[in-house]
């Protein structure tokens, strides 16, 4: 369990405490706006209303006891700007920033911000990953050049087993596990494992390889 620190409750700071709430993890939630407060004030650990660009109010957070601090003002790049510099020189220990733009996020990073994440840019580039295949369900990044990607089973494999496909040596990629038809996960499935219909594979490849196989 972390202690979670969430400064900005836009959409994106919204559904981040619903989550983190969701895993187990004490959240903390901070915004200008009431109504917003009132909102998920009976979700998360903690709710209140303040103004973060003020030092007395984030001093009065103690945000050293945070593991992780959430600026998720993005829109608002003079303020979140702002407020993650005051973090760090109150001592957070890790500071995450949202950013809506390259140049936003060089200067967060040279400001304190120890990661800068771009929740709309990563969704429409996983979105335009996802739905340029007919067969990709979803993917995460590992690297500029590998991937973990869920995928749907081809139909020519329908009936024959890892081993006899050789899928490694053939398509270059690693399956990882199965899912069945009824959301079932084999993690770690045997060389042994028979395909059938509907089943979907979770694969780590490079992209290159994986472009190939799911065109």
């Amino acid at each position: 369990m972390k202690n979670i620190l969430i400064i900005g409750l836009g959409r994106f700071g919204k559904h981040l405490a619903e989550k983190f709430t969701e895993l187990g993890d004490e959240v903390m939630v901070i915004d200008r706006n009431e109504e917003s407060v009132q909102e998920i004030m009976n979700t998360v650990t903690y709710a209140q209303v303040g103004d973060c660009m003020k030092e007395e109010v984030l001093r009065s957070l103690g945000v050293n006891n945070f593991d992780i601090c959430f600026v998720c003002m993005g829109e608002d790049f003079q303020s979140s700007l702002e407020i993650t510099d005051l973090l760090k020189t109150l001592g957070a220990k890790y500071v995450v920033s949202k950013a809506g733009r390259d140049i936003h996020a060089k200067f967060l990073l040279k400001n304190g911000a120890d990661e800068v994440i771009y929740p709309e840019k990563d969704m429409a580039l996983k979105t335009a990953v996802k739905f340029s295949s007919n067969h990709l369900v979803d993917y995460f990044e590992i690297s500029n050049d590998v991937a973990v990607y869920e995928i749907h089973v081809p139909q020519n494999w329908v009936g024959k087993t890892i081993i006899g496909l050789d899928v490694r040596g053939k398509y270059h990629m690693n399956i990882l596990a199965v899912r069945d038809t009824d959301g079932t996960l084999d993690a770690q499935p045997l060389p042994t494992h028979t395909f059938r219909a509907g089943e979907r594979i979770i694969v780590l490849s490079d992209h290159d390889n994986i472009k190939r196989f799911i065109k």
